[in-house]
């Protein structure tokens, strides 16, 4: 019966007391460490869902940087997503010098207002020890406690508390631009090879983002180069004093429409234009260009009323294939029994604003005509007005006082507080100051232009 028994159970595929056939697989995971194996899935699964999720903050932290024009928003910018996608309470942005060797430029963000206090008058790392590791050799950096590292030459005095570091070199054209550096984990975890992937994948995008920075910088060098070509220098214009400024507008297309002009007449008057033609591109600049040479011709004839020059300007413009549309100001300084008038008319532009002697100021708000290039066959209206000597009759184009979606007066007001404020300058500096201290938002580039009266000595009656 044993043996029996033992040929049965030998018999037996099962083996002694096996379970049913349904049941073996039921089995066989019975026979493996069950918790061991639902903490790797849990594990699998947590990758995955912090993969999935990293990937996503990956492609908008994609969108935010590459939508930056502004080279310096664009490294901040590096820095701070960089420091969101890993959890970093510290991060920086070390650019080289352009010998490659050590960092001209170091942006740290994370830091406190204390800790800012506490290293205030300490230099900038300039790229030495584990630094100027990363400079020497631009391959990604992941340390877990800095003060152990062979290269590791500690903190400045002030320096808050570092253990671990993450660094990775960032590249434009093939070449190393700077390198980008984390230190300490939110969870007080060491960064690790996942942190890694994300910030070398990053670090692919911020080298394009700071060549199309660096490229959009070029480019609006040189337009607004070759606008500050096109205006012209102001003349000699004693006995007057002038000043006049521009600046470019903020907008990525730096290239603008807006001019200024000024010269002295036979009669001893002084003639002042200022003229914004529609459109913020080199088309605009050459038609500026083109309208400022014609007007300084008309101009030149001072028996001519100012809006008949403007008049005659529109004419010419119309003959044209493609007339471009501009508003302008003409005006004349001339000796007038004893004092100054000023004479002028206006193609849709902004009133002149006139500085008296003992600060005051009012703008000279009249009926404008329209702007050129819309109807030249409609009369254009002329205003005269006696001011003092020592007044300063002070031009300039919408992009000074204009912000979209305010009301117009509040940035008038606001220039004339400024001219007030700053009445005593000379009129290049008062114009500097102007355009330093604009009330709108610069989006449209700007231009300004003071003249102020001399004593009529020599001057004969008019």
């Amino acid at each position: 019966m044993v043996d029996d028994r033992r040929e049965q159970g030998d018999g037996d595929p099962q083996g002694r007391g096996a379970p049913p056939p349904e049941e073996a697989s039921y089995t066989s995971l019975l026979g493996l460490p069950v918790s061991s194996d639902l903490n790797r899935i849990g594990a699998q699964l947590q990758a995955l869902a912090r993969a999935q999720g990293t990937l996503q903050e990956l492609l908008q932290a994609v969108v935010d940087i590459t939508s930056e024009l502004e080279l310096p928003a664009v490294l901040r910018r590096i820095v701070r997503t960089a420091m969101d996608l890993v959890g970093a309470r510290y991060g920086a942005m070390g650019v080289l010098d352009d010998e490659g060797r050590f960092l001209a430029e170091f942006i740290p963000l994370g830091l406190t207002a204390r800790e800012l206090a506490d290293l205030e008058g300490v230099e900038l790392p300039r790229g030495r020890g584990l630094l100027g590791h990363l400079i020497h050799h631009p391959e990604p950096l992941r340390i877990q406690d800095i003060a152990r590292h062979p290269e590791s030459a500690g903190f400045p005095p002030g320096h808050p508390p570092m253990r671990t570091l993450l660094g990775v070199a960032i590249g434009v054209r093939g070449r190393v631009y700077g390198n980008l550096y984390l230190s300490e984990r939110g969870d007080g975890q060491p960064f690790d090879r996942h942190d890694e992937g994300v910030i070398r994948a990053l670090a692919g995008t911020a080298g394009v983002a700071i060549e199309n920075a660096r490229l959009y910088q070029q480019v609006r060098r040189s337009a607004e180069q070759f606008q500050r070509l096109l205006l012209p220098r102001l003349p000699d214009l004693a006995p007057f004093a002038a000043g006049a400024a521009y600046r470019p507008a903020s907008a990525p297309a730096a290239v603008g429409g807006d001019w200024y002009d000024a010269m002295l007449l036979p009669n001893g008057a002084c003639a002042a234009v200022i003229g914004d033609v529609v459109g913020h591109d080199l088309r605009a600049a050459a038609d500026m260009s083109q309208i400022r040479n014609m007007l300084r011709a008309l101009s030149y004839d001072w028996r001519t009323p100012p809006s008949t020059s403007l008049t005659r300007l529109d004419r010419i413009l119309h003959a044209l294939d493609e007339a471009p549309v501009a508003t302008a100001l003409l005006a004349r300084l001339e000796p007038f029994e004893g004092a100054w008038q000023l004479h002028w008319s206006s193609a849709g532009h902004p009133p002149p604003l006139l500085l008296l002697p003992d600060g005051r100021v009012r703008f000279l708000d009249t009926r404008p005509g329209l702007p050129l290039g819309v109807a030249a066959e409609l009369p254009r209206p002329d205003h005269c007005l006696v001011v003092p000597v020592d007044s300063t009759v002070i031009l300039y184009t919408d992009g000074l006082v204009e912000t979209p979606g305010e009301l117009l007066d509040r940035g008038l007001d606001a220039l004339a507080a400024a001219a007030s404020r700053f009445a005593g300058r000379p009129p290049g500096e008062l114009c500097r100051h102007l355009a330093e201290h604009h009330p709108s938002d610069g989006h449209d580039d700007m231009a300004v232009l003071a003249l102020r009266t001399p004593p009529l000595t020599g001057y004969a009656r008019t």
